[in-house]
């Protein structure tokens, strides 16, 4: 199979709304589900459109979300396996090897906001470059955004925490990549959020922040720090 077309499928986890993005609890109040959700639209519609991307699987056992990410054209496929980050993941990157026994696959946080098509087509393309596993990490260099396996080659992912540390000693060659910004900046806390704000989010995001009803609530006060 060509890799260098639309030949990635891409795996991209997100918990159940109502306990998604627990970070930001305190400073979304009662939005903080409605971004999570935004922020998982924004990135599977981002990566839909990217042109080395051929299908997007996402694990979740959320019937809100499922219905919204199918509807931008995700395959949505429960999390079987419920058993934390990791579990999903191989389980989603399992769902797609029956579906494509010979596709790159590659997981992809789903909290990504400001994620451009262009910038995750470098990524994936320094991927190829690796013999077999390469990662990217967050913009804090702690953790993962990405982690992409040629074909044939199993994921491994080792997400949570200090990532970044554990995929390169795995073997996982990290990524370095000057100018992608939006494929590393993830959102966990108001800082991480004001971070995305600032490098452009999608419009599912921005949304949530130009609505009157929320302008003068938590997402106002987290966007003004």
């Amino acid at each position: 199979m060509d890799v260098t077309g639309r030949g990635w499928s891409l795996v991209v986890p997100l918990k159940p709304l109502a306990v998604a993005k627990s970070r930001l609890a305190e400073a979304a109040g009662g939005a903080r589900p409605a971004l999570a959700l935004a922020f998982a639209a924004d990135t599977v519609a981002a990566a839909l459109a990217c042109a080395r991307v051929r299908d997007v699987t996402v694990v979740t056992d959320d019937p809100l979300a499922g219905a919204e990410l199918g509807a931008l054209g995700a395959h949505v496929v429960p999390d079987a396996p419920g058993a934390g980050l990791n579990a999903a993941l191989r389980h989603g990157a399992g769902q797609v090897g029956l579906r494509r026994p010979r596709s790159a696959v590659a997981a992809l946080n789903g909290d990504l906001p400001a994620l451009r098509p262009a910038q995750l087509a470098e990524v994936l393309d320094e991927a190829l470059r690796a013999p077999e596993r390469a990662f990217l990490a967050d913009a804090a260099g702690l953790g993962t955004t990405l982690l992409a396996a040629r074909p044939g080659v199993a994921l491994r992912p080792a997400f949570g925490g200090l990532s970044r540390a554990r995929h390169l000693a795995s073997g996982a060659r990290e990524i370095l990549l000057p100018a992608v910004e939006g494929v590393r900046q993830d959102v966990d806390t108001p800082d991480d959020l004001r971070a995305a704000l600032a490098l452009g989010v999608g419009p599912r995001t921005a949304a949530l922040f130009a609505d009157p009803s929320a302008a003068g609530g938590p997402l106002r006060r987290i966007a003004c720090g």
